[in-house]
């Protein structure tokens, strides 16, 4: 918010990548604040129901369940946001809804929890399974330009060339 105020920028969409816990925590606190609308796939809509069960679980108190999100995704949606657009891709494997939103133009995508640097998502929550996020990483984001920046869910950015070389997927 201090980021966004101090830059004086106007939000216009929150995108989920899927609906875990640590991704949607924050989304009452959005919705009330900036009233924007909130895209996720449809297959992730169970998972986004059931947070109020995740954060009793792990022990947040004072978690608020947000609004259901306003825009649901299929996949191989194309959008645009100003001078922004992307193309919704599904990466279904650490989540059953998973999507990743790739902007050709600028040569990135916000890729959520599919790929970490040097390592990839979790499989063991609900909607997991780890030969589903292979098929994704490889049939889907092996498939884009090699130099495109993947903006990751956790830790630092990566590049597809770069985890081509060295993410574990590969070798199991």
């Amino acid at each position: 918010m201090n980021y966004i105020d101090s830059n004086q920028l106007t939000p216009v969409a929150v995108l989920l990548t899927h609906a875990h816990l640590d991704h949607i925590a924050g989304l009452d606190f959005v919705n009330r604040k900036y009233g924007v609308d909130v895209y996720l796939h449809e297959d992730d809509l169970s998972t986004f129901r059931g947070s109020p069960i995740a954060a009793s679980l792990y022990g947040f108190t004072q978690y608020v369940q947000p609004e259901e999100p306003n825009k649901l995704l299929k996949g191989n949606e194309h959008l645009v946001f100003g001078n922004m657009e992307f193309d919704v891709l599904n990466t279904p494997g650490h989540s059953i809804g998973h999507v990743v939103f790739h902007n050709k133009k600028d040569g990135y995508v916000l890729n959520g929890d599919v790929i970490m640097r040097g390592s990839h998502g979790r499989t063991d929550l609900p909607g997991g399974d780890y030969s589903m996020l292979k098929r994704s990483i490889i049939g889907t984001m092996f498939e884009l330009p090699e130099d495109t920046i993947i903006y990751c869910g956790h830790g630092p950015e990566t590049t597809v060339e770069v985890e081509k070389q060295i993410n574990p997927i590969l070798h199991f």
